[in-house]
């Protein structure tokens, strides 16, 4: 039997057919199609044949793809969904805008980049660009919207993907665009419960800890889960992060050695989340190959233990085979108990009905209409949005005073250093080769422009100082380095010989430095009179930047974060 009034409250509120569909389709399944419903696996491509493997021999309960060109990500929703006797969960990371999906989606922005704008009706509207580009595309979960606080400017994980430092401006953008994007049909996943981005270290290498007590975890996190909750998000997702507070709040005899990862531990996912907080909906791990979850327990004891500590779906497998056959030894052992998988499955079920799934499957309505997909993707309304949010969100952190506007009269040589990490390593939505776009826009407008290329030497025989302040009348710095999973921190690495390419010329020669994704970069050039942040390297950012530093626009954005990182020299 089902709980039926569980369900039909938030976040699912299931009407009697959705609660019957849920209840027989659980009493069709035998113990493998049970367990199978608990795996999300990955789909890279529209490869018939391993659709056809994961919809219809292993028969898992979701898929979130990675991102694709229109015609893969259409090809690749139908063959599933056509596939699959149980209508399957499709997700996908609409972190920025419909490009989290498609190459040819919108990008309306970064979290934190919407979070300059300081407006929340821009995180309104990137819920619903993500809304209604995913849901055209058949994509019908997000994995978003981050609700982690930038707490930590060395961490390598949060930074532009989430909405700032500012607890109360994180939980108000979440609960917008939690509500803008479930009003057109794809679950929200708010994430990585308990909260990233007070550690340095990144949970894809190590289990990371949020070591705040659990009054200030209240007051920060807590406060940004429980609005996003209240708000009817129907989905989250737990990272593999220790809360050794709230851990130790409810099992008071556990030694260090034991606090595991929220992932995996019982205190975090159902006594915190699902009874402190009141969190009634479905709940999956982050993805579980992560270095995180598998350094505390063996890969055996884990998989089975993430079930068991109340997480509902399994995200990604190290090898689909093995994993299968872990989780089904962790119930016949006993790990899993009988009454937890059928919570699990009949929340998976649950989630799909309150989607309408099931309904949409027999109606045919699960595969994606090219009409639609081409009307919706950067459509008019969302271009304009993007142009809004690039405009609203450009910060000038410091300026030193006569050096802006820029202009050709008053400037004509300029000379351009660019900061830029190597090809394919360019980190979470960092467009490549963003630095030249830059000095391309320059020169349409009409600037003589140099690129700083570094010439060997040593001490004694490096080029002369006055070779650079007497050619050029503008120095521009342009980072391009944005964070991305596995590379533990983002710093300027400085060019050889000795560091040449160091801002040094800021008293002789005016100096402008702009970081295009890293909104931290101060730490390494404190002595920066003119400092600007775009969280974002887009074609849109860098026209609208070019814009603001002729003093065409104003500068508008309000810094989501601390853009000083906490020291006094970066300040002067």
């Amino acid at each position: 039997m089902i709980n039926k009034e569980q369900l039909s409250q938030k976040p699912f509120y299931l009407s009697e057919s959705d609660m019957k569909w849920v209840e027989k389709t659980l009493e069709s399944m035998t113990l493998d199609e049970k367990i199978s419903q608990l795996f999300c696996l990955i789909a890279y491509s529209s490869d018939e044949e391993y659709l056809k493997y994961l919809s219809r021999h292993l028969k898992v309960g979701g898929v979130m793809c990675r991102t694709m060109s229109k015609e893969e990500v259409i090809s690749t929703v139908s063959g599933l969904q056509a596939n699959s006797k149980i209508p399957m969960l499709i997700a996908a990371n609409l972190e920025a805008g419909g490009n989290g999906v498609c190459t040819d989606g919108t990008r309306l922005g970064s979290q934190l980049q919407v979070a300059a704008t300081d407006n929340v009706e821009m995180a309104t509207r990137l819920g619903e660009v993500c809304g209604n580009e995913g849901s055209a595309l058949g994509i019908n979960w997000a994995f978003s919207p981050i609700i982690d606080i930038d707490f930590n400017f060395r961490n390598p994980i949060t930074n532009t993907r989430t909405f700032g430092s500012d607890p109360e401006k994180v939980s108000k953008m979440g609960k917008a665009y939690v509500e803008a994007i479930q009003g057109k049909g794809v679950a929200a996943s708010i994430k990585h419960f308990p909260g990233d981005g007070v550690d340095e270290r990144d949970q894809h290498l190590v289990s990371s800890v949020n070591d705040l007590s659990c009054e200030q975890w209240d007051l920060t996190f807590g406060h940004a889960y429980q609005e996003a909750i209240d708000a009817g998000a129907k989905t989250v997702m737990v990272g593999h992060i220790l809360q050794p507070a709230y851990s130790r709040f409810f099992n008071k005899d556990l030694s260090d050695e034991d606090i595991l990862p929220a992932s995996l531990s019982y205190e975090l996912v159902t006594n915190l989340l699902k009874e402190k907080l009141g969190f009634n909906g479905l709940v999956i791990t982050d993805s579980t190959t992560m270095a995180g979850m598998l350094i505390p327990l063996s890969r055996k004891q884990a998989v089975p233990q993430a079930v068991a500590a109340g997480c509902d779906m399994f995200l990604f497998t190290k090898n689909i085979e093995e994993d299968f056959s872990y989780m089904k030894e962790g119930y016949e052992t006993g790990i899993i108990s009988k009454e937890r998988l059928h919570e699990a499955v009949t929340k998976i079920l649950a989630l799909k009905a309150s989607l309408k799934l099931h309904k949409k499957l027999d109606a045919n309505e699960l595969i994606p209409k090219k009409e639609e997909v081409n009307r919706v993707l950067r459509c008019n309304e969302h271009l304009q949005w993007e142009k809004e949010c690039a405009d609203k969100a450009i910060t000038l952190v410091k300026e030193e005073k006569g050096v802006l506007p820029i202009n050709q009269q008053r400037y004509k040589k300029v000379l351009v250093y660019g900061i830029e990490t190597e090809l394919g390593t360019m980190g979470f939505g960092a467009n490549e080769g963003a630095v030249n776009h830059f000095i391309d826009h320059l020169k349409d407008r009409g600037y003589e422009v140099d690129k700083f290329k570094p010439k060997p030497g040593f001490e004694g025989m490096l080029q002369p100082y006055h070779d650079i302040v007497d050619k050029y009348d503008l120095i521009i710095y342009v980072a391009n380095m944005a964070t991305k999973s596995n590379q533990t921190i983002i710093r300027i690495e400085w060019d050889e010989p000795m560091g040449v390419n160091v801002p040094i010329y800021m008293n002789d020669t005016p100096t402008i430095f702009i970081s295009l994704e890293n909104p931290y970069h101060l730490l390494d050039v404190p002595r920066v009179r003119t400092y600007i942040n775009t969280y974002g390297s887009s074609e849109v950012v860098l026209a609208s930047l070019i814009n603001k530093l002729e003093g065409l626009s104003s500068f508008e954005g309000i810094n989501p974060v601390d853009p000083f990182c906490g020291k006094w020299d970066t300040r002067l």
